[in-house]
């Protein structure tokens, strides 16, 4: 099935849902054109977003329920909209608000959007320490939104890395199973990138404390001054100033 075609079944399930929150408010709503608008749009910008991440993946929206022991005044017509800082991807809400009736409410539709794509996980049981090869991975579909912590998509970028914690077969590898990897020790030679608005300068530094992948890191530059950034690559650290 199409993605264009399962968002526009994604479009009929949330109208049903509007209908359902006219029921509970006793009312009779009508799903306005721009409403249906609005919810293609929303739709489409949230698939959108996650097929550009994740090439070929297919999402499933699964629409949650109001409270049914809300109260809700009668209205006329019932806008969506994403509340600050939500986004539709894994367990997230939309926004239902009265905006023509004698009450103006708001209440929160909850619903999970699923992002299911090709990843890397395990072939068979890892126990911590397993240093990753080819062997020991495979694809399969996964639903990368489940997690905030992401699945890896790219096999090179987690061959040769460390788990961190074991990893149970069929079970996704993602970020946090691994180690962070070592790209420096104390007193090893660094090359510090500052970078600013616009522009961008390099010296030379003396790590004082080892730097791991992600990880504050403190060096010390010939003039003596000392500098706070992340490791980024070996004997590199960047600094944003």
């Amino acid at each position: 099935m199409s993605c264009r075609l399962r968002m526009a079944m994604v479009l009929r399930s949330m109208a049903t849902a509007l209908c359902a929150v006219a029921a509970a408010a006793q009312a009779e709503v009508s799903v306005a054109p721009e409403l249906a608008q609005q919810l293609q749009h929303m739709a489409s910008q949230s698939a959108a977003a996650a097929t550009a991440a994740a090439p070929g993946a297919r999402v499933e929206v699964e629409l949650g329920r109001i409270d049914p022991r809300l109260k809700l005044a009668p209205c006329a017509r019932i806008e969506p909209y994403l509340p600050t800082g939500a986004r539709l991807l894994g367990r997230s809400r939309i926004g239902l608000r009265c905006v023509e009736g004698s009450v103006r409410w708001n209440v929160y539709l909850p619903v999970t959007v699923r992002l299911f794509a090709q990843a890397w996980v395990a072939r068979q049981a890892l126990p911590q320490g397993t240093v990753l090869q080819a062997a020991h991975l495979m694809q399969a579909e996964v639903d990368l939104a489940a997690s905030a912590d992401p699945a890896y998509t790219h096999a090179a970028l987690a061959i040769g890395r460390a788990l961190a914690r074991p990893v149970q077969a069929g079970q996704a590898v993602r970020r946090s199973d691994l180690r962070a990897r070592q790209f420096f020790q104390a007193g090893d030679l660094v090359r510090v990138v500052a970078v600013g608005a616009g522009y961008a300068i390099s010296v030379d530094a003396q790590a004082l404390g080892p730097g791991f992948e992600g990880q504050p890191a403190r060096v010390r530059t010939e003039s003596g001054r000392v500098l706070n950034g992340i490791p980024t690559a070996l004997r590199r650290v960047e600094v944003v100033l």
